[in-house]
């Protein structure tokens, strides 16, 4: 639901022209999860549990999150986005479906490293949070 809310000028359920609480700023700040889907009917399963995943972490993390879908068949990626840096991949979807536990659980523990790296402090300001939820 967020992924499509971003492409039409929302963010977090939220229009983007809203001046709540410095949201935009908490946003920018910690980053943004994007997901790289294909969008062939083949991977509309795998895309569901992947894209419940990420909507929880950056549910939890309080950051956004981003649906872009791609032609032809190309695995399904997460990456973490923060500022004009360079997307850091987080997790690849290869064959068979995984459960939102795991995929969760990679997305933590890839973020909880990163969080580890002086090139994401906004990580690392997180990081308790990232290791509590599962």
């Amino acid at each position: 639901m967020h992924s499509q809310q971003c492409a039409t000028g929302f963010l977090n359920g939220k229009p983007k022209s809203a001046k709540i609480g410095g949201w935009k700023d908490l946003e920018s700040s910690l980053g943004k999860l994007l997901v790289y889907a294909s969008k062939t009917v083949s991977y509309r399963k795998r895309l569901k549990v992947v894209k419940a995943a990420v909507e929880k972490t950056a549910k939890t993390l309080k950051m956004d999150f981003e649906v872009v879908a791609f032609k032809g068949n190309t695995p399904i990626y997460v990456y973490y986005k923060n500022g004009t840096a360079d997307p850091v991949p987080l997790y690849c979807d290869g064959e068979g479906v995984k459960s939102l536990e795991q995929v969760c659980s990679t997305l933590r523990s890839m973020m909880f490293v990163l969080s580890f790296h002086p090139k994401y402090t906004a990580l690392k300001r997180i990081r308790k949070t990232i290791m509590k939820f599962s």
